[in-house]
C-alpha cells in the first residue's frame, strides 16, 4: 500500500517532492501597499448581518478605484484581542490608500453595514513587492504552469507584531530575514507572501506579513514545523512585545455590486 507522504516524509522532504512540480522563475517586482482590517463582530451579530457585512466589504473593490484585490473571512481561531474577522486588501501606491481612507462610499459601508455589528476594528498597512504580472498582482485566478498558484481558494495566514523599544535594528533585521528565508525555502507551496514596515505604528503593529496558502495542510504544515517554531523562537519572541497569528479560509462572499 502507498504511504500518505505528506504525514510520514520529514519537512524538508515534502519540500523537496513539490518543489518538483512547480516551477521557480525569478520574475521582476512591483511595490504595492498591503492592507489589513480587523474586526471584532458583535457577540450578537447574526448570520444574515454577518454576509451583509462581508458583501458590502468585498463588493467595494467594484465600487471604489485602487484597489487591486480582497480578501477576507472569519478568523478561524481564538485569539488574545479577541478579532473575529478579518480583510486584506491591495493598493498599487500609498497615494491610493490615502483616497480609500477619505472615501465617502467607503466610510458609507462603514457607517451603514460594519459599524452597526462589530467594535473596536484596527487597520495596518505595509508597504511590500509582488511579481509584475497581472495574476499575481491581482490575486485572481491560477496560472496553468504552476499547481501552487491558485488564488481562487486557500488559507490567508496573518502575522502582525509589534517590537519592543529595546530591540537592536540588527535584531529586528535578523528577524526578519529569517522569515523571509523561510518563505522563500516553502515557496513551492505558498501561493504568495508579502511582508514589510507597517506605514501606521501607532495601530500597535509596527511589522506584518501575508502569506497565502494553496490549503488548511500547507497552512497547518508550515506554522507547525519544527523550522518555523525554532525561527520564533529563537529570533522573534525575545524582541517582540506583542504579536497576532490569524487564518481564515478564503471563499468570495460578495459576486454582485452592492
Amino acid at each position: 500500500m502507498a504511504r500518505d507522504w505528506k504525514e510520514d516524509d520529514s519537512f524538508h522532504s515534502w519540500c523537496a517532492r513539490i518543489q518538483q512540480w512547480c516551477t521557480i522563475r525569478w520574475p521582476c517586482e512591483k511595490k504595492i501597499v498591503e492592507h489589513i482590517i480587523l474586526l471584532r463582530a458583535k457577540p450578537n451579530i447574526s448570520d444574515a448581518e454577518e454576509k451583509d457585512m462581508l458583501d458590502y466589504l468585498y463588493t467595494s473593490q467594484y465600487q471604489m478605484r485602487g484597489i487591486l484585490t480582497i480578501s477576507l473571512g472569519r478568523i478561524e481561531e481564538p485569539n488574545s484581542e479577541n478579532f473575529t474577522h478579518a480583510v486584506f486588501m491591495r493598493f498599487q501606491q500609498k497615494e491610493d490608500i490615502v483616497k480609500f481612507y477619505s472615501s465617502a462610499y467607503y466610510s458609507k459601508i462603514l457607517d451603514d453595514h460594519v459599524k452597526p455589528v462589530s467594535y473596536g476594528s484596527v487597520s495596518v498597512d505595509f508597504e511590500s513587492e509582488v511579481e509584475d504580472d497581472i495574476i499575481p498582482l491581482f490575486r485572481r485566478g491560477e496560472k496553468s504552469w504552476s499547481l501552487c498558484q491558485d488564488f481562487n481558494y486557500g488559507v490567508e495566514f496573518m502575522l502582525l507584531m509589534s517590537f519592543v523599544e529595546t530591540a537592536s535594528r540588527e535584531a529586528m533585521e535578523d528577524a526578519s530575514s529569517s522569515l523571509q528565508r523561510l518563505i522563500i525555502q516553502c515557496s513551492s507551496f505558498i501561493v504568495q507572501a508579502t511582508c514589510g514596515h507597517c506605514l501606521n505604528p501607532e495601530n500597535g503593529y509596527n511589522h506584518a506579513a501575508v502569506i497565502r496558502f494553496p490549503s488548511f495542510d500547507d497552512f497547518k504544515l508550515f506554522r507547525e514545523s519544527m523550522e518555523y517554531k525554532d525561527m520564533w523562537a529563537s529570533k522573534f519572541h525575545p524582541i517582540v512585545e506583542k504579536s497576532l497569528q490569524l487564518h481564515f479560509t478564503v471563499d468570495p462572499v460578495g459576486n454582485q455590486l452592492m
